[in-house]
């Protein structure tokens, strides 16, 4: 016999530690700010590897530099998979970009961002009542149950960004979701609630003959979705190589975690803006759920700048706009 069954899940979009590496996704006002022409970033965290049905995330974005228009265009894909039914979301957008100087210390950047969600889950992972006996569960049984009348299900997102650079100081916000679409799998009305951003940090020189490097940042990243708050604060130690990091991160109520992080700038020459980077980092959990019983979560992430032969004119035109202060001084 089967049933009728309710189900509401309420989710948060994933929240990225290493938040400096996924820029577009921290604030689509970063799209397409950057010295190089064209930019990829990739960055993947597997949260509490220890838990069955642990959540992976990974972030794939490239933005290239349209100097003549004072902006960028760019395209972003974000990929989740959780729990042991293997509830997957993908998420396609492309992303413009434009920004203006204000004054020669100051540059203020807006972002717009727009495209689909696909939600599905393997329901050859989900288990119901007519497949269990009292043995347990029968082998090879199948279910006659169909709780997801829309499994396999494409939305439309759109989001937005602002974020302002003046002199060693940045502060953005950002709006995701912002139509708050229906991403019901089951055929009840289900909206994704708007996830809500802002993040600001300060660049301190510590080099005594006026130069910005080596300097120490820090930074305050905070998040609002539905009823859930996600704070993030912390620096970083900054050279022209290397950056190291440390974070605690909360919700005001309670603890999260504690983040460590390292990053190379690799390849970076004077002169040019050709650069890898290479960027790990670790979150220690500090809740209840603690460190021994989640293995804790770990980021990895790849950046690659470069520039692109033959855009002399619009390299011109992107260095004297370089003169101005940019927010990638910052992360």
């Amino acid at each position: 016999m089967v049933g009728s069954i309710g189900i509401t899940a309420k989710a948060q979009d994933l929240i990225y530690s290493q938040f400096y590496n996924a820029p577009v996704y921290l604030n689509p006002a970063l799209n397409g700010e950057f010295e190089g022409d064209i930019r990829f970033n990739m960055i993947y965290r597997s949260q509490w590897t220890k838990i069955r049905g642990a959540l992976d995330s990974y972030t794939f974005s490239v933005d290239y530099q349209l100097p003549v228009f004072g902006g960028g265009i760019g395209l972003i894909v974000n990929k989740s998979t959780e729990g042991t039914a293997y509830l997957s979301k993908l998420n396609v957008a492309s992303v413009f970009s434009y920004s203006v100087e204000l004054n020669l210390e100051s540059r203020l950047s807006f972002g717009l961002q727009s495209g689909f969600i696909n939600s599905r889950v393997d329901e050859n992972k989900l288990l119901f009542a007519d497949q269990i006996d009292s043995q347990g569960i029968i082998p090879g049984a199948t279910s006659a149950a169909s709780i997801l009348a829309n499994n396999n299900r494409r939305f439309f997102d759109g989001g937005a960004g602002i974020n302002l650079v003046t002199g060693n100081f940045m502060i953005g916000g950002s709006a995701q979701h912002i139509n708050r679409p229906d991403e019901s799998l089951t055929g009840q009305v289900s909206r994704l609630p708007m996830r809500y951003g802002i993040h600001t940090s300060y660049l301190i020189s510590l080099d005594r003959y006026g130069e910005e490097l080596p300097a120490i940042i820090p930074s305050l990243v905070a998040y609002r979705q539905d009823q859930y708050n996600s704070i993030s604060a912390g620096f970083q130690f900054k050279t022209s190589s290397i950056n190291l990091g440390l974070w605690y991160r909360g919700n005001g109520a309670q603890n999260d975690a504690i983040v460590f992080s390292v990053i190379f700038d690799l390849f970076k020459n004077y002169g040019s803006s050709n650069k890898v980077r290479l960027g790990v980092s670790h979150d220690a959990t500090t809740s209840k759920l603690n460190y021994s019983t989640t293995g804790g979560t770990t980021e990895a992430a790849v950046v690659y700048e470069t520039e692109i032969p033959g855009r002399s004119e619009a390299r011109y035109i992107r260095e004297r706009n370089n003169s101005f202060n940019r927010c990638y001084k910052f992360y």
